[in-house]
């Protein structure tokens, strides 16, 4: 979603600032700094979990049979500058890339990339990891990787469910000059009552910058239990969840257990301000003043036990 907390708080709020509502078309050159192994699908790990799906981006292009791109200036619910495009996507040496520029198109002053997975590659539970380069955000960017419901265009926002693996460039990085290392994780669901609705968000800052040129893994943990997020596991396994709600209860038509046991699936995007961000001005943005910044996916895999 497109808010954050300082900390963990449980609460309910009026939607402000999601990654909500896709509308799909459904039809910087980057060298890696050293060759990630390839799992085949099929094959199991050491801990059990079973390869299910994945894109290593290897090709000149994307396979839109697995994804969706999204067209449109819509602001995504959040007041967000940009105007998502076709031409702003690309693959090119074994990645996927989002690049976000300042260009007047269509009445918007920036154009950015979003795409998702929808009806095409979805799934309930299991280990979604995502090896990405993160653009410098300061000030005004905001890169996302997400999950919706795949029932979203059949019940709408929030009550499909929304699980946010990663977003940066809060307004809160921003005011404490930590744009680099604060980030957080978020999940969103229920429906409006009163004008509000349920969601759990949890910010954090990293041990070190995690827009710093290299590549960093973020995995989300998705069972009947609980759901947990985590950064550079493969760095160091032992790591603490930056984000972990249990999913268990189903007390009431808001319990957050009647939301995150059914398919789900992938988007990402790179957002220029908006609310998150706390900018919502073209003067404000600041991160594209000496040119295109961009987003970069080295792989995405799902693994199920």
């Amino acid at each position: 979603m497109k808010r954050l907390f300082s900390a963990a708080i449980l609460t309910i709020f009026v939607a402000v600032a999601c990654q909500c509502s896709p509308q799909t078309v459904n039809d910087d050159d980057l060298i890696k700094d050293t060759p990630d192994e390839q799992p085949e699908p099929g094959t199991v790990d050491a801990d059990g979990w079973r390869l299910v799906w994945a894109d290593e981006f290897n090709g000149d292009a994307l396979n839109t049979d697995d994804w969706n791109i999204e067209v449109n200036g819509n602001g995504g619910g959040n007041n967000e500058l940009q105007y998502y495009r076709a031409e702003n996507i690309s693959v090119a040496d074994g990645c996927l890339i989002l690049t976000a520029q300042k260009e007047t198109y269509l009445g918007k002053e920036f154009t950015s990339g979003r795409l998702n997975t929808g009806k095409r590659r979805f799934f309930t539970h299991g280990r979604i990891e995502s090896s990405i380069k993160l653009p410098k955000t300061a000030n005004g960017l905001w890169p996302a990787f997400w999950m919706l419901g795949n029932d979203f265009s059949e019940v709408g926002w929030p009550r499909c469910g929304e699980i946010d693996i990663l977003e940066m460039g809060n307004a809160q990085g921003i005011r404490n000059n930590t744009q680099e290392t604060y980030f957080n994780g978020a999940c969103h669901w229920g429906f409006y009552k009163d004008g509000a609705y349920p969601n759990y968000a949890r910010s954090s800052n990293a041990p070190y910058s995690i827009q710093d040129g290299e590549f960093h893994l973020f995995t989300l943990i998705w069972d009947e239990q609980s759901i947990a997020m985590y950064l550079d596991r493969d760095k160091n396994p032992s790591v603490e969840p930056y984000y972990k709600m249990d999913i268990v209860d189903t007390n009431d038509d808001w319990a957050v257990g009647n939301y995150f046991h059914h398919d789900f699936f992938i988007v990402y995007d790179l957002a220029v301000g908006g609310n998150f961000t706390g900018i919502h001005n073209t003067a404000g943005i600041t991160a594209l003043a000496d040119g295109p910044a961009s987003m970069y996916i080295d792989f995405v895999r799902v693994y199920q036990k």
